[in-house]
């Protein structure tokens, strides 16, 4: 799974892309620095797995990950090719989803390229050009379908009248995210890759000395983007911090006084924009947490641990992390009765420690 970074030039992307993968975009006061896309894994910090890990004395602590691409800035009139405009559309439609930073910061020293900051219009703006290029989209959709309409086929026709509806929708400025569809027209729509049916999360980016207070242009962009998720940071701090060893990240946000790093608190929101969840396995080498869709069923998740769980599942051993931090073992864990014997189906839950039993003999 993979969400791209976008949003209007110099808004704090590759600031953004930085501190999350710790890597070394190119960030500059003018646009396009970015023209092709950087790709960065970036890890979930999850207090739960370091836990895991001390309880079982692994040596080693993989955490689950999640892939950022930082994407060239979009400007007004990219859906007719402007700025970096087509290069922009065909990167987003490599992702699964869209991280949109929004400049809510205010320096001389950086230019802006719409004028003056104002995060709702910067908002409509990015959300304009996508509306456009899936009406692009669908109108060259629905003009390939007039051969086969030809044929009578109900399913062309439907498919037909499915996009001529969704794109007076869009005519009206409704993102396909937004709008109430049947269960197989939102199958099939999500499988053509328009732009606006990505989840959207988006990013308030504010000044270092904004960050312990409510901040007016903050207060905009929640307004204007309505009940979708908002993350506020600052993206030159988190650069900042990126850089800096543990214990000083750790003292830093002390002095701030605050709990969590907000970066963490966006990649936990990527994971849940994206409907992920986390499971964990360990013992003495390795304490792993594996990323999976929520719902998944055991004998998937197995699968991801390694093929042959999968093929001679037997069962699950679970229980909870937070049960197992309060009890500190797995032994006593299974004498308290608090580890779970479940089958094949079981629906895994976000944070289960589990041990998979199974024979491929």
């Amino acid at each position: 799974m993979k969400l791209g970074i976008v949003g209007l030039p110099n808004v704090g992307k590759s600031s953004l892309f930085n501190a999350l993968a710790g890597a070394r975009a190119a960030v500059a006061s003018f646009p396009f620095s970015t023209v092709e896309p950087n790709v960065g894994i970036a890890p979930l910090h999850d207090h739960r797995l370091e836990a895991v890990a001390r309880i079982f004395g692994s040596a080693r602590v993989t955490p689950a990950a999640i892939k950022y691409i930082d994407i060239a800035g979009l400007v007004e009139g990219a859906s007719r090719g402007e700025g970096l405009g087509n290069r922009f559309l065909a990167h987003i439609r490599e992702a699964d989803a869209i991280l949109h930073v929004v400049r809510c910061f205010q320096r001389e020293d950086v230019s802006h390229a719409a004028g003056p900051v104002d995060p709702a219009r910067d908002v409509e703006i990015v959300n304009t050009e996508l509306i456009l290029a899936d009406i692009e989209s669908i109108e060259r959709r629905r003009e390939r379908l007039k051969t086969h309409l030809k044929t009578g086929d109900p399913e062309y026709r439907w498919q037909d009248e499915t996009l001529a509806a969704v794109s007076a929708e869009l005519d009206r400025g409704k993102a396909i995210r937004e709008l109430q569809l049947d269960a197989k027209a939102r199958e099939w729509l999500y499988r053509q890759d328009f732009l606006t049916a990505k989840p959207v999360l988006y990013v308030a980016n504010v000044g270092e000395d904004e960050l312990e207070g409510p901040v007016s242009l903050v207060e905009e962009l929640r307004e204007a983007v309505g009940e979708a998720p908002v993350v506020v940071l600052s993206a030159a701090l988190e650069q900042e911090l990126s850089e800096l060893d543990p214990a000083e990240r750790r003292e830093f946000l002390s002095e701030w006084g605050l709990e969590e790093r907000p970066l963490d608190l966006l990649i936990k929101a990527s994971f849940a924009l994206l409907d992920l969840i986390t499971f964990i396995t360990a013992n003495d080498r390795e304490a792993r947490a594996w990323t999976i869709e929520a719902g998944t069923p055991a004998v998937v998740a197995a699968g991801k641990v390694h093929t042959d769980m999968a093929r001679g599942f037997v069962a699950a051993e679970v229980i909870p992390a937070q049960r197992l931090m309060e009890v500190g073992s797995m032994a006593r864990a299974k004498e308290a009765g608090m580890v779970r014997l479940e089958g094949r189906d079981y629906e895994v839950q976000d944070g289960d420690v589990i041990q998979f039993r199974f024979n491929v003999s």
